[in-house]
C-alpha cells in the first residue's frame, strides 16, 4: 500500500466509508473488520481471514507504519505510554495516568495534545459526587475521597488497535515473530471489538431517535455501576442499552441484570435496548416489544443510508 490515510473524525462517517470502499458480505464482518481497520482509507479484502490481513498489511509493514504513527505523537515516549495505557485499560483517565507513569499535570498536558491531534475524545462522566447528592450530610471517608474520573475514546478504531495489540508486542514484531500478537488477537478479538460495537450501538440508537431532542447520551459509570448506553431526551424518555459482542445469545438473565442496575440508579427506563452479535434466546424474543427492543448485527445496515460513496477524506499522513 502506497498511502496511509486516517479519515473523517466522526465514527459514523468512518463506518460508512469503510463499507462503501470494501462491501463486506454482512454486518458482522463489517463491524469486526472495521474495529481493526476503521479510519484507514484502505481497500480491505474482507473475504480474507482478519488475522491474515493483520499480518500482511500491518505486521509485515510495521517499521513504515510505526514511523508514521510515531510522527503523529511527535516521537514522544510519554505520549506513546499514555495511549497504550488508555487502549488496554478501562479508559479512565486517572488509572491510565498511573499505568503510564505520568502525574496529573503531565498527563493533562498529554491529553490536551492528543485531543488537538484528533486522536482521542473525552467521554465525560455523568456521575454525581457524593458531595452533590448529600450536600448537608457528613460524608464517610471513602465517599469524601472519591474522585470522578472521565474516560477517553479513540477517534479512530485503527489507532486503538495499534496501541492495544501492536505496541505491547513491538519486540516480537521487529524480530518477525508474529505468532504471539496474532494469538493474542484471536483470544481477545471479541472483547477488543466490544467497545467499537458499543460506540456504534449508541450511534444506531440515536439514529432511530433522530426526531427526538437528545439531551444526553453515552455510557454511564460510577464507583459501583456501569451501563453501556444511557440516553435521555427532552420529553423525559430514558433509553437504557447493553451491548454484547460475544458468541452467545442474550438471555433473560441479562435483562434482569440491567433492570437491577436501573433500580439501583433509581431510574425507570422508557425503553430497554439490547444489541447482540449472536441474537437472543426464545424467551427474550418473546418479551420484545415497545419497551424492549432487540437489535442484531444486521440492523446496523440502517447506518448506511444517506451516505455518499464519492465522499473523499483528507490524508493525515502519507507513506
Amino acid at each position: 500500500m502506497s498511502k496511509l490515510f486516517l479519515s473523517n473524525t466522526k465514527l459514523l462517517d468512518q463506518f460508512r466509508s469503510f463499507y462503501f470502499k470494501n462491501y463486506p458480505d454482512d454486518m458482522e464482518t463489517q463491524i469486526s473488520y472495521f474495529a481493526v481497520f476503521g479510519g484507514l482509507d484502505w481497500e480491505i479484502d474482507t473475504s480474507q481471514p482478519i488475522t491474515q490481513l493483520i499480518q500482511t498489511l500491518l505486521l509485515e509493514n510495521f517499521e513504515t507504519l510505526d514511523a508514521k504513527v510515531q510522527e503523529l505523537i511527535l516521537h514522544n515516549e510519554n505520549n506513546r505510554r499514555l495511549l497504550k495505557a488508555l487502549a488496554i485499560g478501562d479508559r479512565r483517565i486517572f488509572s491510565a495516568f498511573n499505568k503510564a507513569g505520568v502525574n496529573n499535570g503531565n498527563g493533562g498536558a498529554i491529553l490536551n495534545f492528543l485531543q488537538e491531534k484528533g486522536l482521542i475524545q473525552l467521554e465525560y462522566s455523568r456521575e454525581e459526587h457524593p458531595k452533590e447528592r448529600k450536600p448537608k450530610n457528613k460524608l464517610k471517608r471513602e465517599e469524601a475521597r472519591h474522585r470522578i474520573s472521565h474516560k477517553v475514546l479513540f477517534t479512530y478504531p485503527f489507532i486503538r488497535f495499534w496501541y492495544y495489540f501492536i505496541v505491547p508486542n513491538i519486540k516480537d514484531i521487529r524480530e518477525k515473530n508474529y505468532a504471539k500478537v496474532l494469538q493474542n488477537f484471536e483470544q481477545q478479538h471479541n472483547s477488543y471489538t466490544s467497545l467499537v460495537y458499543e460506540e456504534l450501538s449508541e450511534v444506531l440508537l440515536n439514529y432511530h431517535l433522530r426526531d427526538s431532542h437528545i439531551l444526553s447520551s453515552g455510557s454511564y459509570w460510577d464507583a459501583k455501576i456501569e451501563i453501556d448506553i444511557l440516553t435521555l431526551t427532552e420529553n423525559g424518555n430514558i433509553y437504557v442499552g447493553e451491548c454484547k459482542w460475544t458468541n452467545h445469545k442474550i438471555n433473560k438473565k441479562e435483562l434482569h441484570k440491567l433492570k437491577e442496575k436501573c433500580q439501583r440508579l433509581a431510574i425507570e427506563p422508557t425503553q430497554i435496548v439490547f444489541f447482540s452479535k449472536r441474537g437472543y434466546s426464545k424467551e427474550m424474543m418473546a418479551l420484545s416489544g415497545s419497551s424492549l427492543v432487540l437489535y442484531t448485527s444486521e440492523d446496523f445496515k440502517a447506518l448506511l443510508k444517506k451516505s455518499s460513496r464519492k465522499e473523499k477524506t483528507p490524508a493525515l499522513f502519507n507513506l
